[in-house]
């Protein structure tokens, strides 16, 4: 940083396995450093886990740029300093981070940039400036216009590995095909042919007439937030992202970095614009922060900032005609921003925008009007006119539809036009005039306006933003299109407009799949926007694209073995179809008149076919090309014959989603495919079997179960991976530590310089924290990518927590018994990814040469590993290349692939990029190469085109075949079932004339119709079947009868929902008296409701105090007991042991006998300092004399100030009780009580009432029974004997009134024949009489219904009763004979019983009556008593809504009263807790005072000691110890030492550090301290000038405490005067409050209430009588007077106990007075004791807490621990090395094993050559000349074996080299690739 009085050097220094770290020093006037100094900082492991994670992911982030990171704000003019330091055990990096700008219009001035590298900005540490420098820092100087920065230095670079070979432009960035569409505001327009976009971390520069591209990188290497452009066009911005990125202001058209802004917000910009001047810069950022900053760009200043919302901002815009007006919009908000000048300078004041009735929305698309008022889209599509922070009105079109159908995401103000661009792809014109003058008609707020103009685009367009080009005469604008185009769209609306053009396509979202051409410079794409593009990458040219109807998820390139000329490719798509499309040239075909303009390219459908039911995750063809398979998410993989056309071989099923599928190569012995599931399995299959089709024939499903698959169920090693590193690093560490020991043993044995620190030097035992634990994720992690290492082997990578590592398996041996849910597999190897710990690899790819890996991560990085040839383990994959290149936030790359030929890299993201690469090579690329298309096929213009699977519920193939099966199965039904149904008919025939014979028989004879039932179970099945058809029925009326359902429900919700129970009306039967129930509505919401009170948030002071005391003792006693668990820990941590040897053994004894002996001393001392504590705890407890409760004093004072107060709540100075004030919300909940209470006795007193009308049903019944076995009876008496028989009593309709709504068929099919007649007669009848037969009809017939149904279940019961009496009647009709005399008897006592039956029946049916009506008349007299409480609830109701009325006018004035006094309150409560907490620091700072001045006594105390009381040195040595020094602070020896060396100053600051001894300065300069006088101890000299530093720092550590302790008492000061004045402000807003209290119980006061009373209860008498006016009385209830007079009995009863009470106190008093007496002449008496006992035992008083804590020399029994330990660390190294080189032999022996088989396999090649070559002489030989002129078919033989000859020709010369590489010392080399053409031409060469 450039200051004006000189230049910090910033120094830092990074070691990954040390934690070192280098401090500030500072540069003076000629540049020279003063000083730094190393410090090694050891932490506890998990500190070091953290610092190396930070570091990890800050260089993850930054690092990929050159030399690690350079500084984005480094200028042209900047002088970079850059050293490197290199230090045993890791490695440092220092930069020099200032620079100078000097060339500012000819001033030698400077400009202070105050700007720092965020990214590294964690690493650094800076000293604070010197106070002039900090002066001189307010000065700032303009930056000149001229001045730019240097692109070079501020972008980011690609990262390599040091000290490798890797070069640094291993890949050059050659063309994008991609576009980030969805990204906002992604198109800006810098001149008339030139546009520019971001594409993930470059910003794309693109011309329009020429089509190409410059790219501009970022700097931090994060990615790209946003850009904009200066009104104009001279500059624009680049915001970025990342660790609080910048805003890089670029010159146009020199590219060239202006200025750079910083420090804007946290992780990236959302949205950036200039005012209409371009002189401001407004920026917003994104989440987390969402900071809106205001900037003056030029000067790289901002002027404001503040926060824009909590939740997503989308846009923030100047005012176009104020630039102190912005506004931002986003997630569910929109805010008006104004630039306000207060007293305390320039702010930004938001005004948030109410939306009101209006729903809430996003809003992506507003502008300003000229006049302030704002116009803003909705997600609905209407627009919303802004006015003074509300909405004035919203405009929609005619007929209330939407001014878009969708969400409006632009709004501009063109030539007085408003124009909107809906996601709909509608652009609409408005008029201005007519949208700035609208204002709301009705109170909808809506208003119908009509657009002046439209233009529709085109289907599935969705426009997200617009842009005009400035093209003189024309109006023409740039459109970016969210589903993935550019377009260019003339709005001039003239006859001469040109259609909407598209000028450029491209994916819309992330582009799922890549795929290259084997044979030339073309690739494939596709994506879930259902469309296959083919692009030509060495032109960069897009050929050709074929839309589908659902997403591609998976693509593959056909091989040159199943089509030799590479012009098919296979798509996999999200509905589980796979198609294959053939690529050819159109320009080969034949020619016709009148031909559009022929095309590049064109794609055809070759084939389609659907094997899977979800989507296509990936595809395979076998190495010979004999076999494709396809995998998906459905857990399948299918296999089809490539050769018969794709036939269905069969599938597998995968125990998880499938991932990726891969075929082994040409190197494996057998071919086998590689299946990885997303779940963590990883499955191997053989080759699979072909079967013929007479063998599938009778296959019903093409699942194939007997094949031998190997499964691998990954177990996460991570954990044990991270232990493993952890003890090799802890291992390394202790040596580093070791040899450190050792230098500083070595320095002070051969009297270097830090010979007496070191032997002064005490060294703490290092306690290793405990190793990372073992952990397993419960879910496993993702399995990303994978391939084949060898036969059986293969890696994969993983993501989650598995993630930073590259993981080597092997399948286990194929066991067809075990599961697949078997135990868990573990990889055998592992290699690590620097700095892939969050970033695993989403997918590999190899070069040809199978030298490079190229890697695509899922920051969208990329990264290219070097491999050396023939290296499937990756033996070494240090060396790498890392550059980010999509975006780092949801850039992930999908796809990554290389060309046939190496010279190009292909990469694919989600971020809809598509980038390509060029791959460094040694030889010059060619300009001017272009991908040759395939020619078409002979005859392909003529072949049909196959029919398309577009409907995504179509069968697959597996499904097909099972439907084919089964419905070859169902025909095969069919026609048994018509064989039976013949049957069946003649059978039926046969039953018939059966039937017809029976009836010819006599009556007797014939058989009954269930005689001919064989079984029961027939019949049962005929009406299910006959049930089942109903259903059917109603399954085909649901809908209609759903349709008068709704209605139905419609009209029960509005007129019967909020009905509770109906009025039921009971009649008595003898007399007219009835009774009716309640009308009962639901609850109002009165009584659900419940609000919270303001007023009920604050608590007493005493309680606030007696919790806070509460706290403070239990933190106390927390603290105690935290010393006991810490020596638990450390006994535990003591117990832990390792496997034991002998050098072990002796290891842990002598540490085991050194922690017993500073355990006890450790113990004692912690016993003594707990018996301090404990002592002092007591004594602070201990009350002091004139001690008074709080509570007692509290209640004393509430006494007195509440005693004889008896004002009433009339009275002017009435104070209204906490608990007796009332608000809104306790009136509501108060009404709501009222209300519940009513509605419980009501529903109780309406059960009674329905209870009753069931008990008169009940009693009906009964009667209808009595009467019908009445009638039975007298139906045998004779007539003259008949009583009259009592009426049976009935229901009137109202006593049912829910059976008006019941019906049954009946009625319905009257209701039907009423419809019918009405509808069939004329108009003047309708109007006649259809009122009169609609209205009652209906209702009337239901009525009667209802009323033959309470007497159907009794008429039924008696049925069979009066049955059997009339048919006794009738048998004694038909059999009349004389009676003998028994008969007559009988008769006669029948006769007499009759009578009496009929007798009681009457009085029974008499009695029933009575009853009921004697029930009802007590109901009723109950229900009388209640409607008159239910009144007097009514006019409580009436009373507590009015006062809540009332409440509510004084709610919101009291609220503000109420947060007022709760805010002070707060404040107050904080204050005193910061005087608390204050008075606690200053007590803690007293108590380190009392501390190091007992350490000081204790110093000269030792130091008298180790003296001796007769040395004749002691004065001399004394003078040493008390002389004083002049010392340099260490702070200024830790960083910062540019200040004044004055002596003036330095006497000044340093005069707080000498001794308050009163020695004279004379005598300190006679002697000198620095040599020891002759025949004094060396050891006592060295003793003095040691505990003079000790002194020195007590007095430096005494002088800082006291200063501290000034400080607190000034801050005790200050918030004590604080409190007053908020203590004071609190009782007036409570006095406020208080008033307001009363107001409004005033006001409560003088409402009326009306409380009705009987005539006993007026006891005010005047003269016997009751007065007329009864104003002057007081209502008062019993109850109240009754607790008036208990409490005067109970008052009484506690004066009493009190003054008992007060009696036994002073008596207790006087007791514990006595005591304390005695007490303290026995505490004389002991201390006495004690003294004499330490004379008689030590001859003098000593500290007993010194003697207690003596230890053991710990440094030499630590160094005995330490050689012990070395030794067995040798021990085990050398049987490490040993074990290395066994094993290294053994690899050399499989090494060579390998070469020879290679060698006989060249051998064997070649004899295989020869026996070619003879036959292809043969066969030439014997040609003839029958055929004058060559054949077609002669000549692509020729060019075949031609073609076979070249490639065997260059395989020898590979074969050749590869044998030279072999004759060398270890060279290794993998078997070459067979080539592809090989498998085909075999044939043709036999």
């Amino acid at each position: 940083m450039r200051r004006e009085a000189g230049r910090r050097c910033l120094v830092t220094a990074v070691n990954r396995d040390l934690g070192l770290k280098l401090r500030l020093g500072t540069r003076g006037e000629g540049g020279r450093c003063l000083g730094f100094m190393l410090i090694e900082e050891m932490k506890e492991p998990g500190d070091q886990d953290t610092e190396r994670g930070r570091l990890d992911r800050s260089k993850s982030d930054g690092k990929r740029s050159q030399s690690s990171s350079k500084s984005a704000s480094r200028s042209a003019a900047r002088e970079d300093a850059t050293d490197e330091t290199f230090i045993e055990g890791g490695e440092s990096y220092l930069e020099d981070d200032d620079y100078d700008m000097e060339h500012l219009e000819g001033s030698s001035s400077s400009f202070q940039d105050d700007y720092v590298d965020n990214i590294g900005k964690s690493q650094y540490m800076e000293a604070p400036a010197p106070a002039s420098e900090e002066a001189e820092e307010k000065v700032k100087k303009k930056i000149s216009e001229n001045f730019f920065y240097n692109y070079t230095e501020l972008v980011s670079m690609p990262f390599v590995t040091p000290d490798s070979n890797v070069p640094l432009d291993l890949l050059t960035l050659v063309h994008s095909f991609g576009y980030d569409c969805r990204k906002r505001a992604n198109l800006q327009l810098l001149d008339s042919n030139t546009v520019m976009y971001i594409a993930g971390n470059q910003l794309i520069l693109l011309n329009l007439k020429t089509k190409e591209q410059m790219y501009l990188r970022s700097s931090s290497g994060r990615g790209i937030g946003v850009i904009g452009v200066h009104p104009d066009k001279t500059y624009f911005t680049v915001a970025e992202k990342g660790v609080f990125p910048k805003i890089i202001i670029y010159e146009y058209p020199s590219l060239k970095p202006y200025r750079i802004l910083q420090d804007g917000t946290e992780l990236g910009y959302a949205y950036v614009d200039f005012n209409y001047n371009g002189t401001l810069l407004a920026s917003v950022g994104s989440n987390p922060d969402y900071t809106l900053t205001i900037w003056n760009w030029k000067e790289e200043q901002p002027i404001l900032r503040t926060k824009a919302f909590s939740q997503e901002v989308f846009k923030v815009t100047f005012n176009p005609e104020d630039d102190e007006q912005l506004t931002t919009s986003g997630s569910g908000h929109i805010k008006f921003w104004e630039m306000a000048l207060t007293f305390t300078g320039l702010k930004l004041q938001g005004s948030l925008g109410r939306f009101g009735k209006t729903a809430t929305t996003g809003i992506e698309g507003y502008m300003q009007l000229p006049d302030g008022k704002v116009l803003s889209g909705s997600e609905w599509g209407n627009m919303l006119l802004w006015e003074g922070g509300l909405i004035k009105v919203e405009l929609c079109r005619a007929g209330r539809k939407s001014c878009h159908q969708g969400p409006i995401n632009q709004i501009m103000l063109d030539e007085g036009e408003v124009i909107t661009v809906g996601a709909d792809g509608c652009i609409r014109i408005w008029d201005f005039e007519t949208v700035d003058t609208a204002d709301s008609i009705d109170e909808t707020g809506l208003l119908e306006i009509e657009p002046i103009n439209e233009l529709q685009v085109g289907k599935n367009v969705k426009l997200f933003s617009m842009i005009k080009m400035n093209e003189i005469g024309s109006n023409f604008w740039l459109a970016q299109d969210a589903s993935g185009a550019i377009w260019k769209l003339d709005l001039s609306f003239s006859n001469i407009t040109q259609d909407p053009d598209c000028l450029f396509s491209f994916h819309s979202g992330a582009v799922e799949a890549l795929a290259v051409s084997p044979l030339t410079y073309l690739m494939a794409t596709t994506a879930l926007d259902c469309s296959v593009r083919i692009y030509d990458f060495a032109s960069k040219t897009p050929l050709a694209q074929m839309k589908f109807k659902q997403g591609g998820t998976a693509l593959a390139w056909v091989p040159q073995l199943v089509n030799y000329t590479g012009a098919q490719i296979i798509v996999g798509f999200e509905d589980g179809v796979v198609r294959i499309l053939e690529l050819y040239d159109p320009k080969g075909l034949t020619v016709f008149a009148g031909r559009k303009k022929i095309s590049d390219a064109d794609i055809n459908l070759k084939q389609v076919f659907k094997p899977h039911t979800a989507r296509v995750t990936a595809l395979a063809y076998e190495r010979d090309g004999e076999i494709l398979a396809t995998g998906s998410k459905d857990q399948t993989v299918f296999f089809f014959e490539v050769e018969k056309d794709y036939k269905p071989i069969g599938y597998i099923t995968t125990p998880g989603p499938v991932r990726q599928l891969i075929w082994s190569s040409n190197s494996h012995p057998d071919s086998t495919l590689l299946i990885i599931c997303e779940n963590g399995y990883v499955l191997e299959t053989p080759f699979p079997t072909m079967k013929e089709e007479e063998e599938n024939r009778d296959v019903v499903s093409y699942e194939i179960k007997d094949m031998c698959i190997k499964y691998f169920h990954f177990s996460s090693v991570k954990s044990k991976i991270l232990r493993f590193i952890e003890i090799e690093k802890r291992k390394t560490l202790k040596e580093l530590k070791e040899k450190e020991k050792r230098r500083k043993q070595l320095a002070a044995e051969t009297g270097q310089d830090g010979e007496k620190e070191f032997q002064a030097e005490e060294e703490e035992k290092e306690e290793e924290g405990p190793l990372p634990e073992i952990f397993i994720p419960s879910t496993p992690c993702r399995i990303l990518c994978g391939f084949y290492s060898e036969p059986g082997k293969f890696w994969v990578s993983l993501g989650g927590y598995d993630a930073g590592f590259l993981y080597h398996c092997e399948f286990p041996p194929y066991d067809k018994s075990s599961a697949i849910t078997k135990k868990p597999d573990e990889p055998f190897d592992f290699r690590l990814l620097e700095d892939m710990e969050d970033n695993p690899i989403q997918t590999i790819t190899f070069s040809i040469h199978q030298d490079m890996m190229f890697c695509g991560l899922q920051n969208g990085a990329i990264r290219v590993y070097i491999l050396s040839q023939g290296n499937p383990s990756l033996m070494n994959i240090e060396d790498y290349w890392h550059f980010n290149i999509h975006d780092n936030d949801y850039g992930c790359i999908k796809g990554i692939s290389t060309s046939f030929d190496d010279r190009f890299l292909v990469t694919t993201g989600a971020d809809s990029n598509i980038f390509v690469f060029n791959i460094f090579s040694e030889f010059e690329l060619k300009k001017d190469i272009r991908a040759k298309v395939p020619s078409p096929r002979f005859g392909i213009e003529t072949e049909p085109i196959p029919e398309d699977i577009e409907d995504p519920k179509a069968y697959s193939i597996e499904n097909a075949r099972r439907k084919r099966e089964h419905d070859k199965l169902m025909k095969e039904v069919e026609e048994i079932k018509a064989g039976k149904r013949e049957k069946l008919k003649a059978l039926r025939n046969e039953f018939r004339k059966l039937l017809e014979m029976n009836q010819g028989l006599p009556k007797h004879m014939q058989f009954k119709r269930t005689d001919f039932d064989i079984d029961s179970k027939i019949r049962a099945e005929i009406a299910r079947k006959t049930a089942f058809k109903i259903q059917q029925v109603e399954k085909e009326l649901a809908w209609e009868k759903e349709k008068h359902q709704l209605g139905l429900m419609k009209l029960q919700n509005r007129f019967r929902e909020s009905l509770e129970s109906d009025t039921i009306v009971v009649h008595a039967i003898q007399s007219d008296h009835k009774i009716s129930s309640y009308r009962l509505v639901k609850p109002s919401k009165y009584s659900k409701s419940k609000r919270t009170s303001l007023s009920d948030r604050r608590t007493s002071k005493l309680e606030r105090l007696e919790k806070e005391g509460a706290g403070r003792k239990d933190s106390r006693k927390d603290t105690g007991g935290s010393i006991g668990v810490q020596e638990e820990s450390i006994i535990e941590k003591g117990k832990k042991f390792r496997p034991k040897t002998l050098s072990e053994i002796m290891v842990e004894n002598q540490i085991e006998k050194t922690k017993k002996l500073i355990l006890k001393a450790e113990r004692a001392q912690l016993k003594i300092q707990q018996r301090k504590k404990e002592w002092d705890e007591l004594y602070k407890s201990k009350p002091q004399d004139d001690f008074e409760d709080p509570k007692d004093v509290q209640a004393i004072k509430e006494a007195q100030l509440y005693m004889g107060d008896f004002n009433l709540k009339t009275a002017s100075d009435y104070k209204i009780p906490e608990h007796m004030r009332v608000n809104a919300a306790k009136k509501e909940e108060e009404l709501g009580h009222l209300d519940s209470m009513a509605h419980s006795k009501k529903k109780n007193m309406n059960k009674c009432i329905l209870s009753l009308r069931d008990l008169k049903v009940a009693i009906i019944e009964e009667i209808q029974c009595l009467v019908q076995e009445l009638k039975s009876i007298q139906s045998i008496l004779h007539i003259s004997k008949h009583i009259p028989i009592p009426q049976v009593p009935q229901i009137h309709p109202e006593e049912v009134p829910e059976k008006r709504f019941q019906y049954d068929e009946e009625t319905l099919l009257n209701f039907k024949r009423q419809q019918m007649k009405i509808q069939g007669e004329t108009s003047s009848q309708l109007e006649q009489g259809g009122s009169t037969g609609s209205s009652g009809g209906f209702l009337r017939l239901s009525s009667r219904k209802n009323s033959d149904l309470t007497t159907r279940d009794s008429l039924s019961r008696s049925s069979k009763a009066s049955a059997f009496c009339v048919d006794t009647a009738k048998l004694l009709e038909f059999e009349k004979a004389d009676p003998i005399d028994i008969e007559l008897e009988i008769m006669k006592r029948d006769e007499i019983k009759h009578l009496y039956m009929q007798q009681y029946l009457t009085n029974r049916i008499k009695e029933l009556i009575v009853t009921f009506d004697a029930e009802l008349h007590l109901l009723r007299h109950q229900k009388l008593k209640l409607d008159t409480q239910m009144k007097l609830s009514d006019l409580h109701h009436v009373t507590l809504f009015q006062e809540m009325l009332l409440l509510k006018n004084f709610e919101k004035q009291e609220n503000i009263l109420q947060e007022r006094v709760n805010s002070l309150d707060k404040e107050e409560q904080d204050m005193q807790w910061k005087i608390n907490e204050t008075l606690k620091e200053m007590e803690e700072k007293k108590n380190e005072i009392a501390k190091l001045q007992d350490q000081e006594k204790a110093l000269y105390a030792g130091f008298q000691a180790a003296v001796g009381e007769n040395n004749k040195f002691a004065n001399f040595l004394l003078k040493v110890l008390k002389k004083r020094i002049k010392r340099v602070k260490k702070k200024e020896v830790e960083g910062d030492a540019d200040e004044d060396e004055d002596s003036d100053e330095s006497s000044e600051e340093e005069s707080s550090l000498e001794s308050d001894e009163d020695e004279s300065g004379s005598e300190d300069e006679v002697f000198d301290d620095s040599i020891c006088p002759t025949n004094c101890d060396v050891g006592l000299f060295e003793l003095a000038l040691q505990l003079r530093e000790k002194r020195l720092d007590i007095e430096e550590a005494l002088v800082e405490e006291k200063k501290i302790i000034d400080n607190l008492k000034k801050e005790h000061d200050t918030l004590s005067k604080k409190v007053k004045v908020v203590a004071a402000n609190l009782n007036v807003a409570e006095e406020a409050l208080e008033a307001y209290q009363r107001e409004k119980q005033q006001r409560l006061n003088e409402l009326l209430v009306v409380i009705p009373l009987k005539l006993h209860q007026v006891e005010y008498v005047a003269f016997g009588e009751i007065p007329n006016d009864l104003s002057g009385t007081l209502v008062f209830s019993n109850h109240s007077l009754g607790r008036l007079q208990e409490r005067i009995i109970q008052l009484h009863e506690e004066n009493s106990k009190q003054q008992k009470l007060n009696k036994d106190c002073r008596e207790r008093r006087k007791q514990l007075i006595r005591e304390k007496r005695e007490m303290a002449k026995t505490i004389s008496k002991m201390e006495e004791t004690v003294h004499q006992l330490m004379i008689s035992k030590f001859g003098r008083v000593i500290d007993l807490e010194a003697l207690q804590t003596l230890s053991v020399n710990t440094t030499l029994e630590e160094l005995k621990i330490k050689k012990l330990r070395k030794e067995l660390t040798n021990a085990k190294e050398m049987k490490m090395w040993e074990e290395k080189i066994a094993q290294v032999r053994w690899e050399l022996m499989m090494k060579t094993k390998e070469h020879t088989q290679k060698l006989h396999q060249m051998n064997d090649l070649c004899i295989e050559k020869k026996k070619l070559d003879s036959q292809l002489n043969t066969l030439q030989n014997q040609q003839g000349n029958a055929f004058q002129g060559p054949r077609k078919a002669d000549i692509v033989a020729r060019e075949k074996v031609i073609e076979l000859i070249r490639l065997q020709a260059e395989r020898i010369v590979a074969l050749k080299e590869e044998i030279a590489l072999l004759r060398k010392k270890g060279g290794l080399i993998l078997p070459p690739i067979q080539p592809p053409q090989e498998k085909e031409m075999k044939p043709i060469g036999l």
